[in-house]
């Protein structure tokens, strides 16, 4: 087949094909440059002198399935300016053909640099297999890191949010521009010297959303003091439910007394709940032995001399945030209960045939939970009935006063009246938080003082407080379109980035793919 056939778009530009050859895997071709010019990279001047010549292997898209491979064949040249310092250079092509010292054209390395940015280092080494272009998952990743991370324009309106490195030890930053929805930079670490420093280096930016955190907050403010900060509406409003939710476990005494369970008969408990009383027990104990020291007069160095308690753990059960009570957490078997009431009252008390039975409804938990309630149960119709009396957990019992009415059961309904009925501060407590929820909902600024004022003396007051302490970025976060909900979703995508490199990637390779992705 005549060269000249071969003059298309599959041919490099600038370059001639003087030989084919097609082994049925491989197809080679011999080319070389098609100009008699070729300029000195040392002082530009163009030279036509030809030194000598030498060979250049180089891989090049696939063709009709099968793998391309050219042999350039390449040239030596004379530089003849007086004031260069070469005397002799290699002939140059344009970058976006070839480039210096190349093994691959830049159309393959450019494929190759995407392959590496969508599925990082092994799966992309074998997608480019199955596509004719073998090349090895380190190359991939080199090509990544020497491609480096995309310059980005100037942000004026940003997200700043942490993420981990390694959940509870290790954390970095990530930043994202909102008005063009991606992640511009990736920080080592949460440090405020390390944002401020970043920030110092953007001094346009104009509005800063974050989350609650003070760190953020700091460095913001010292790096951009005239810009706006707007806190995250999401963590405001799991904020106001968590507080509730410690309102709740700090109640959880006088709820025993509405709902009538003041007291535990250890002869109902199995071993492991017995092991669980045996430390709310000791815990209790502890806090009475410090109230009364406190009482006494003493302050809280010497009490934790004497004690030998922590003097954070000191603070909290003086402030009384240590109000323990017995089986605070969830069972796995609360939503089943209802059911396995009516099948005791049936006369199936065998626990193994409970299991099983549950086991066909979705239960995911173990025999020895079951057999356990069984064992309980049982006890407790040989002592009465009035002796089983329990107390659900707080996080169940603040579902049950969030929900509505038409979503619980008749007796939840019965426990919640009895608490509301018992304990007002708590009904109060709920109505502030659902008044604050409502508030960031609807956007209503003006309700932000009023709430600030009927907060500060009930439960959530240190809630409240710290509303207070960030009451200019909650009021921005109310009126502002701005969130960190985008900031959210680019650290999702990190970390499926992060997991598909089996969490051991870099910061500047998952910096490359997450912000070359875009």
């Amino acid at each position: 087949m005549h060269p000249k056939t071969f003059r298309s778009t599959f041919v490099l530009p600038g370059m001639e094909i003087t030989d084919v050859a097609d082994d049925g895997t491989v197809i080679r071709l011999s080319v070389h440059s098609s100009s008699a010019v070729s300029r000195c990279p040392g002082c530009g001047s163009p030279s036509r002198r030809v030194h000598s010549r030498y060979r250049r292997r180089l891989m090049d898209l696939p063709a009709a399935g099968r793998t391309a491979q050219l042999t350039l064949l390449a040239r030596r040249f004379f530089c003849d300016a007086v004031l260069c310092g070469r005397r002799v250079f290699t002939e140059r092509f344009d970058p976006t053909i070839l480039t210096p010292r190349a093994r691959r054209t830049a159309r393959l390395d450019k494929i190759i640099h995407h392959l590496g940015l969508a599925l990082g280092g092994r799966p992309a080494a074998a997608m480019a297999q199955r596509l004719m272009m073998p090349v090895s998952n380190d190359t991939l990743l080199r090509v990544v890191r020497r491609q480096g991370s995309p310059k980005f324009v100037p942000p004026t309106v940003i997200g700043i949010d942490d993420w981990a490195w390694r959940r509870n030890q290790r954390y970095g930053t990530l930043i994202c521009d909102l008005e063009r929805r991606r992640t511009i930079a990736l920080l080592p670490d949460r440090e405020p010297a390390t944002v401020q420093a970043w920030l110092e280096g953007q001094p346009q930016v104009s509005t800063v959303a974050r989350d609650r955190g003070g760190g953020y907050a700091i460095a913001t403010a010292k790096a951009l003091p005239d810009a706006t900060q707007v806190a995250d509406r999401w963590h405001l409003m799991e904020n106001a439910s968590r507080a509730f939710l410690d309102a709740v476990r700090k109640s959880m005494k006088q709820i025993r007394v509405a709902v009538g369970a003041t007291t535990i008969d250890p002869a109902l408990l199995t071993a492991a709940e017995k092991l669980q009383y045996d430390g709310y027990v000791r815990r209790e104990e502890a806090n009475a032995a410090i109230q009364r020291l406190s009482k006494e007069g003493m302050s809280i160095r010497e009490i934790v001399r004497r004690t030998g308690h922590s003097r954070g753990l000191v603070r909290k059960i003086l402030r009384g945030q240590r109000s323990d009570i017995f089986r605070t957490r969830e069972s796995s078997l609360e939503v089943h209960l209802p059911w396995l009431d009516q099948q005791w009252a049936a006369g199936h008390h065998n626990g193994a045939d409970l299991w099983r039975r549950l086991r066909q409804q979705g239960f995911r938990g173990s025999l020895r939970v079951v057999a356990e309630w069984a064992t309980r149960r049982r006890r407790a119709d040989q002592m009465g009935a009035e002796a089983l009396s329990r107390t659900p957990s707080a996080r169940t019992i603040a579902r049950f006063m969030t929900l509505g009415r038409d979503a619980l059961t008749k007796a939840e309904t019965v426990l919640v009246a009895a608490i509301e009925g018992s304990i007002p501060t708590l009904v109060d407590t709920r109505n502030v938080v659902a008044d604050f929820q409502g508030m960031i909902r609807r956007k209503s600024l003006a309700d932000l003082d009023p709430w600030l004022e009927r907060a500060k003396g009930g439960l959530v007051a240190s809630f409240a407080n710290g509303i207070n302490k960030d009451r200019a970025a909650v009021a921005a976060a109310i009126t502002s379109p701005w969130s960190n909900g985008q900031t959210e979703g680019q650290i999702t995508k990190l970390k499926l980035v992060k997991r598909q490199m089996y969490g051991r990637g870099k910061l500047d390779l998952l910096q490359a793919r997450v912000i070359g992705v875009g």
